[in-house]
């Protein structure tokens, strides 16, 4: 299996370290267990900051990072070594394995943290924290302050600044490492073995969660834990709802079935959208859109390379897609025009893409100081656009209603222009159809 190296962690840690103004402590704690009912837990996931700088896969821990410290760097807070606790729930690093096989210069239980963090926070002029997005940890922090702020009269030193530490951190994490690419690599190759069983198996009469269980078995088959998000299997008039979660409806013949689905690895996404008939052909309307759509997926290929801006992508796709509206007859006027007016935005009302990484939707400003990014190398994103035609949409032929496609990719910046991580999924109508109609005869 494929993972982030112990080194590449370490590295990330003396970057983030190196940016630190000196004299300054940084503050992270590890994502808390989520309640699924009563007593029954969501499957953990470790939050993204936390995992990126240390690869601890735990609940219960806290990271602390200190530029200078002569007794070590990096310590870890986290859960003592438990034979009861690890016979239910599974075996835990422990302080020595937090040393050994994740790194940290030293090690603290957990329970320990309120003794012992007041007094590696004090003298610190700068505390860096994730401020705003863990109110419960951000209360604890201001305690451990109070605690220090209590003692001045005594001599004791308290921070004088806190701040943001998501600034620093999250462009870090905008730029990804080789190691992070073939992560990614992995995730996409999984997730497009799935979009091609999905296609194989889909047929009329199953439902839309028939081929969600596809999906899931291709994934954990891969190594998988989990999807990277909520799988979206949307048949029919379903495809026009972007974020559709029901998965529930029958397979018809004749309709579109529209999958953006993508696994998870070592904490990285993938995120892919493919659309294609149940009955394994496309019809004329299906097709005229469909090729639409992919022309504008191409277009945004051309616009994604160093020294381009984030948004000349998505540009290319209302372009391609305003023009081929009027010349569909779905749209009337002037291509100018309508593309000042927003008129496109009736069938194609989402952005082009975002940011790609270890979230779905991944961190990063997509503007800097008020003008749109610059792309460069190491930079992932996706590339997705769609036109939907409402099914009640009053102002459209008959013919053209209810059909709703995406098609997406995932990229990274090189040096020359992108790679696309995600190309082991048939896209064009005619490998889509070649592939479904040799799984039928296979199958017969």
């Amino acid at each position: 299996m494929i993972h982030i190296p112990k080194s590449e962690y370490s590295r990330r840690r003396k970057a983030l370290m190196a940016q630190m103004e000196p004299n300054s402590i940084a503050i992270l704690p590890a994502a808390a267990v989520a309640i699924r009912n009563r007593d029954v837990e969501h499957v953990y996931r470790q939050d993204s900051d936390f995992q990126y700088l240390s690869g601890f896969p735990e609940p219960q821990a806290v990271l602390v990072l200190m530029p200078g410290r002569v007794h070590g760097e990096y310590i870890l807070f986290c859960r003592e070594r438990n034979a009861e606790r690890e016979l239910w729930d599974g075996l835990r690093a422990g302080q020595e394995g937090a040393i050994r096989d994740f790194g940290a210069d030293d090690a603290f239980p957990i329970t320990d943290i309120d003794d012992i963090l007041p007094g590696l926070i004090e003298g610190r002029d700068r505390v860096y924290s994730a401020m705003g997005s863990n109110p419960e940890f951000d209360r604890h922090l201001m305690e451990w302050i109070n605690v220090i702020r209590s003692k001045a009269n005594l001599g004791a030193q308290p921070p004088n600044e806190f701040v943001a530490l998501d600034h620093l951190l999250h462009d870090m994490r905008l730029y990804k490492s080789a190691a992070e690419v073939k992560v990614m690599r992995e995730a996409a190759r999984i997730s497009a073995q799935a979009h091609v069983r999905a296609m194989q198996t889909s047929r009329a009469g199953l439902y839309e969660f028939s081929l969600e269980a596809e999906l899931d078995y291709e994934f954990r088959k891969g190594g998988a834990k989990m999807p990277a998000y909520g799988s979206i299997v949307a048949s029919g008039r379903n495809s026009c709802i972007l974020h559709y979660q029901q998965n529930d409806a029958v397979l018809k013949d004749g309709d579109l079935v529209l999958i953006d689905a993508g696994c998870e690895i070592d904490c990285y996404a993938s995120d892919i959208t493919r659309t294609w008939p149940v009955n394994g052909k496309y019809s004329a309307e299906q097709k005229a859109i469909y090729e639409l759509v992919l022309a504008a997926q191409e277009a945004a290929f051309a616009e994604i390379a160093p020294n381009k801006h984030w948004n000349q992508a998505h540009e290319a796709t209302v372009r391609v897609i305003t023009t081929g509206l009027i010349e569909l007859g779905l749209l009337q006027g002037n291509v100018e025009e309508l593309i000042a007016s927003e008129a496109y935005k009736a069938f194609y009302m989402h952005r082009a893409g975002h940011w790609l990484g270890m979230d779905v939707h991944d961190v990063g400003e997509y503007k800097v100081g008020g003008e749109w990014r610059v792309l460069e190398v190491g930079m992932a994103l996706t590339v997705e656009p769609g036109i939907y035609i409402a099914p009640d949409n009053q102002s459209v032929a008959k013919k053209w209603r209810g059909i709703g496609v995406r098609i997406e990719d995932d990229v990274v910046v090189t040096k020359n222009g992108c790679e696309i991580l995600t190309k082991g999924v048939p896209k064009t109508v005619a490998e889509i159809e070649a592939l479904m109609a040799q799984a039928r005869t296979q199958a017969a």
